[in-house]
């Protein structure tokens, strides 16, 4: 098994280098939940063209990127933030990373120019594991889980070396897949 550390709520997923899964090739993902109840969570380095704007026309700082969370609900709007002191209400999923809140502060926040994307991150849509399903791809080293992350990674716009930034800073036993060609026919 490719990953010794067990998944759990603000933990990482990174996907395999050769994830034969569009929706998650070269993935980095944060769990919000874990349990025997499935597991959920929001692919961080996967930009879609939208800006919150185009989601939510009532506010005007519309500068904003949005993600793609995941394949599941992607008519849904969820975010992650760091500013707990701001909005309400939201779940500490790790050290200082909440997950949700109360939206009509945070679209405040946003209009009046006092949230940034450094403190926030929105997802159209999120990634989902039936019980057992992420049990299940662990065990074919579909993934790999990491408990040890900067939350400035999280937060990053910098999603096209994410996956490969994250794969390094797990040492040496993995560095060496960071440079793995994306197609292994390329190799």
């Amino acid at each position: 098994m490719l990953s010794p550390i067990a998944a759990a709520a603000g933990r990482l997923l990174i996907s395999e280098p050769f994830m034969p899964d569009p929706n998650f090739k070269r993935s980095v993902i944060l769990l919000t939940e874990y349990s025997e109840a499935g597991a959920m969570g929001f692919i961080l380095n996967h930009q879609t063209e939208m800006m919150l704007g185009d989601i939510l026309p009532d506010v005007s700082y519309s500068e904003i990127p949005v993600y793609m969370g995941g394949p599941v609900a992607e008519n849904t709007l969820h975010y992650i933030h760091r500013c707990p002191e701001k909005i309400d209400g939201g779940i500490e999923i790790w050290d200082g990373i909440y997950w949700g809140g109360d939206f009509e502060q945070i679209k405040q926040l946003i209009t009046n120019y006092q949230l940034t994307e450094d403190e926030i991150k929105f997802f159209t849509g999120y990634s989902g594991w039936t019980p057992g399903q992420l049990d299940d791809e662990l065990r074919e080293d579909a993934w790999i889980v990491a408990n040890k992350f900067e939350a400035d990674a999280i937060f990053s716009n910098n999603e096209h070396n994410l996956w490969k930034e994250v794969v390094i800073s797990l040492g040496q036993r993995y560095a060496h897949i960071a440079n793995f060609p994306e197609n292994p026919m390329l190799n």
